[in-house]
């Protein structure tokens, strides 16, 4: 699928592109599962990383949105959010940080950290 942009947001499949720090404001008032992934086109980290990640995470965690900053192109956010490398990901349940990984993480290690806050906070009781 090709992705279509516009002047400050895209979508593409499930991943959203935020590039103002309003509509990432935004995306946190307005979801209670959020991941912000920070990268940058130079980064083949990120870009190996990435689809894994998104693809774990979207399994596991449906309700869960993922927004990816550009941090080449929005140096504003990724200082806003304290992000000074790359690979970062920050886990955000109704609009409080919970977890911060940077560099050098597993794919399963972010899951496995989500795995019980997510299942207490929005999975619904029987």
């Amino acid at each position: 699928m090709q992705c279509n942009r516009t002047l400050i947001f895209f979508l593409c499949d499930t991943i959203a592109f935020m590039q103002t720090l309003q509509t990432i404001q935004q995306a946190l008032n307005d979801h209670d599962a959020l991941m912000l992934y920070f990268s940058a086109p130079m980064c083949n980290v990120c870009h190996a990383l990435k689809p894994k990640l998104i693809e774990a995470i979207s399994a596991e965690f449906p309700t869960f949105v993922i927004e990816s900053i550009d941090i080449s192109e929005t140096p504003e956010i990724s200082s806003h959010f304290s992000v000074f490398t790359i690979p970062t990901v920050l886990i955000y349940f109704q609009g409080r940080e919970f977890l911060r990984k940077s560099r050098h993480m597993s794919v399963g290690e972010v899951v496995e950290s989500i795995r019980r806050p997510y299942n207490i906070m929005l999975t619904p009781s029987e």
